[in-house]
């Protein structure tokens, strides 16, 4: 296409001046030219779509404005513009030219790139909206993709720059698979031990787990490629490697939020110098207990067939009889039966433990309506309050060390023993 006498008349007044002028002067128009293209596109695709996203009520198009997707295959005009532009400047050789064409190639190629890298992310915020996301992540399977993604566009790009196929490029990397293999070492491990976890449904966003090996106890905000992010319960952050899942051993706590209840494990200490037999006038004392009333004519009923299969022996050693502490016993599973923030249909024990130099342990074993830790904690304070305040009723003490105060007591209270000793001797 011949040039008007007026650009050949200008171009020779600057070829006039210096040789390169011309060439330089119409990259730099060039370059101008698609400057300007190229916020006039920007300007006008964007202003489309953010209108049509404002109209609509799908997501996927606030998704892809959100992470810049459009806008930047809208930033490969300029690419085009240059590539379509270079054999029509002026005097430009054809090394330069080629030059040129392939830097608009590999721009184009890092934006093509980077459009699909905000389309993956759009696609995963996509897939988070819905109700099994948290079931079934595909976080890193996203991550993997990007990864991919980013190897073969900068091959593409490196091939565009270098002028030569990228099949070239790609056949070298056969004999580097030994130093990509220690390079990617950690993605690899970590994309094994993503699909592990996902697929076996080991780990997800929300569980709550436990890993001392890295100080790590509370919820999990987030599952990648590389890591996992557990929230504890101090508000801190730990970070832990998602392949350490699979090598090393986690306790989830999602069984429990599932099963509705949290299980209650706890002993009260006994003193074993308060276990006695009941007598006849305490147990008509229990009969005030509602909640003892059933168990009290079953085992009284029991032990009257049981010693009257005896033979008439009288001497009370040689017979069955009620305790203090088997009574306690009965009392406190009947309260935990009958209390409405415990699950009945759940495993529910109270049980002795073996003595120990601090006393004899009961332990109640039992799980609560709620997983709730504020909640948990109040039904968990509330029980033990009760069954601390109802111990005297039995005859039964808590064990506990002596304190300071009992110890400066003491000497008073072994003073009437020892005027009652002097007494004696005079």
């Amino acid at each position: 296409m011949p040039m008007p006498q007026w650009l050949e008349r200008l171009t020779a007044l600057i070829s006039s001046i210096h040789p390169l002028l011309v060439p330089a002067a119409g990259l730099t128009t060039l370059l101008l030219f698609a400057w300007l293209i190229s916020l006039l596109s920007r300007g006008v695709v964007l202003l489309f779509f953010r209108r049509a996203a404002a109209k609509t009520q799908t997501l996927w198009d606030d998704k892809l404005l959100e992470h810049k997707a459009i806008k930047r295959m809208v930033q490969v005009t300029p690419a085009v513009v240059t590539y379509l532009g270079a054999p029509l400047v002026p005097e430009l050789s054809d090394a330069m030219v080629e030059v040129v064409r392939n830097v608009s190639v590999a721009y184009m190629a890092l934006m093509v790139v980077l459009a699909l890298n905000g389309l993956l992310s759009a696609v995963n915020d996509l897939y988070e909206t819905r109700d099994g996301h948290i079931r079934k992540p595909i976080k890193s399977y996203i991550q993997i993709s990007k990864i991919v993604l980013f190897i073969f566009g900068g091959v593409f790009a490196i091939a565009a720059l270098l002028d030569k196929s990228p099949l070239i490029l790609l056949s070298g990397f056969g004999a580097l698979t030994a130093v990509i293999l220690v390079v990617f070492k950690d993605t690899l491990l970590s994309l094994v031990a993503s699909i592990q976890l996902s697929s076996l449904n080991m780990l997800r966003v929300g569980d709550w787990i436990e890993m001392p090996d890295y100080n790590a106890d509370g919820d999990v905000i987030d599952v990648e490629l590389h890591t996992v992010r557990v929230q504890n319960w101090d508000k801190t952050i730990t970070t832990i490697p998602t392949h350490k899942f699979i090598s090393d051993s986690f306790k989830n706590w999602r069984g429990m939020s599932l099963a509705g209840g949290r299980r209650i494990k706890r002993a009260l200490m006994i003193d074993q110098q308060s276990i006695a037999f009941l007598t006849d006038e305490q147990i008509e004392h229990f009969q005030r207990f509602t909640l003892l009333r059933e168990y009290l004519a079953n085992k009284t009923e029991e032990l009257r067939a049981y010693n009257a299969a005896l033979g008439g022996v009288d001497d009370a050693v040689n017979l069955r009889r009620l305790t203090n502490i088997g009574t306690f016993r009965a009392y406190l599973f009947s309260y935990l039966k009958n209390h409405p923030e415990i699950h009945d249909h759940m495993t529910l024990l109270v049980r002795q433990l073996e003595p120990t130099p601090e006393g004899l342990p009961v332990e109640l074993y039992c799980f609560t309506t709620t997983v709730q830790w504020g909640e948990y904690e109040r039904i968990q304070s509330d029980l033990f309050d009760h069954v601390y305040a109802i111990l005297p009723e039995f005859g039964l003490r808590a064990y506990q060390h002596p304190s300071g105060a009992d110890l400066m007591a003491l000497p008073q209270r072994l003073r009437p023993v020892a005027a009652a000793a002097d007494s004696a001797l005079e």
